[in-house]
């Protein structure tokens, strides 16, 4: 691709917002209170534009005018609860799907069966 301004505007604008967002951005820092370990959640939303054009000169020299933008959202949505060995997520919105609930329960799910499991094995164990 040819290197023209608006690319330099745009590589610029792009490299500028990937700075400010990160990894921990979305899945935070643990948070440890008492025995429980939070986990933030967040969703982030980014978007930019840039254009430029040339201008048309009289004095033979190349002019060009052009602008560049851009703006990140970031929003919390959920913690992972992290609490005697269960691991759960609470969301900070409603539901907005039958879909976003069945996806909460999995983790809950996922501790009610080991726990099931383990109970019945426990229970086919001969007596001493």
């Amino acid at each position: 691709m040819k290197e023209t301004p608006v690319n330099r505007i745009m590589e610029s604008t792009l490299q500028k917002m990937k700075e400010m967002v990160d990894v921990s951005t979305i899945i935070g820092d643990p948070i440890q209170t008492g025995d429980t370990t939070l986990i933030p959640v967040s969703k982030v939303q980014y978007g930019f534009t840039s254009g430029g054009t040339d201008l048309p000169s009289k004095q033979g020299s190349e002019l060009f005018g052009g602008a560049g933008g851009g703006g990140i959202s970031i929003t919390p949505v959920a913690f992972i609860v992290i609490q005697d060995g269960k691991t759960r997520m609470m969301q900070i919105n409603n539901y907005t799907s039958s879909a976003d609930r069945a996806i909460a329960m999995i983790p809950e799910l996922v501790d009610k069966l080991t726990e099931l499991i383990g109970a019945k094995g426990e229970e086919e164990k001969p007596a001493e």
